[in-house]
C-alpha cells in the first residue's frame, strides 16, 4: 500500500490569482465585438449591460424559463447558464439579430405578429430565437415537433397554440409556400 503524499505548506500557494478581468472576442448578431469581462459575469448579463441588447430576457436565473435564449454557434442556448468568457470565439444571435439591415422584419417575428403569437411579449425573443434554430433543423415541423422544440421555452399568457401557428406560418413562409392553417 503505497503512501499519499500530502503537500507542505509551503509548498501549496497561499492564494489562487484569478485575473479580474479577461479579455473576450465574439460575433454578435453579425459584428465583433471584443471586450474585457469579470470571469464571473454570465452571458445574458453581459449582453444586456455592456452590449445594450435587451431583446433576451432575465426570467427565472435558472434556466428553466428559456426567455434569455440566444442562438450560440448554431445552438440554442439559455445565456443565464454561460459566462461570458465561455463565449470567447463564438458567434452569437440575439433577436435584434434577425431582421435585416434595412428594418425588415425576419420571418419568424413576422408571424409572431400576423398570428398572434405573442401577448405581454416577455417570452417572445426567446421564443422566437428558439424557432429560429428549430427551423434550421428542421424547416417542415409538424406540431408535435414545434411542442417539443419549444418545450424548454415557458410562456405563461398564451396556451401555445398562437405560437405554434406562427413557426408554422413562418415555415411555410421561408419555404416560400402559402400557410394554411388545418380546419377545426
Amino acid at each position: 500500500m503505497s503512501k499519499v503524499q500530502v503537500p507542505s505548506k509551503s509548498q501549496v500557494p497561499s492564494k489562487i490569482q484569478v485575473p479580474s478581468k479577461i479579455q473576450v472576442s465574439m460575433q454578435i448578431n453579425g459584428r465583433a465585438v471584443d471586450a474585457l469581462v469579470e470571469p464571473r459575469l454570465l452571458l445574458i448579463h453581459f449582453l444586456r449591460e455592456q452590449q445594450n441588447l435587451t431583446g433576451p430576457h432575465i426570467g427565472c436565473d435558472t434556466s428553466h424559463c428559456g426567455a434569455c435564449t440566444v442562438d450560440f454557434n448554431g445552438k440554442s442556448v439559455k445565456s443565464c447558464t454561460l459566462f461570458a468568457v465561455q463565449a470567447n470565439g463564438a458567434d452569437i444571435l440575439t433577436i435584434e439579430g434577425m431582421a435585416a439591415a434595412d428594418g425588415t422584419l425576419h420571418a419568424l417575428q413576422e408571424a409572431f405578429r400576423e398570428m398572434h403569437g405573442l401577448q405581454c411579449g416577455f417570452c417572445t425573443p426567446g421564443m422566437i430565437t428558439r424557432a429560429y434554430r428549430l427551423l434550421k433543423e428542421n424547416p417542415d415541423p409538424t406540431e408535435e415537433e414545434i411542442r417539443f422544440g419549444i418545450s424548454g421555452n415557458l410562456c405563461r399568457c398564451t396556451g401555445y397554440q398562437n405560437i405554434i401557428k406562427a413557426i408554422r406560418y413562418a415555415a411555410a413562409t421561408l419555404a416560400g409556400k402559402t400557410y394554411q392553417e388545418a380546419a377545426e
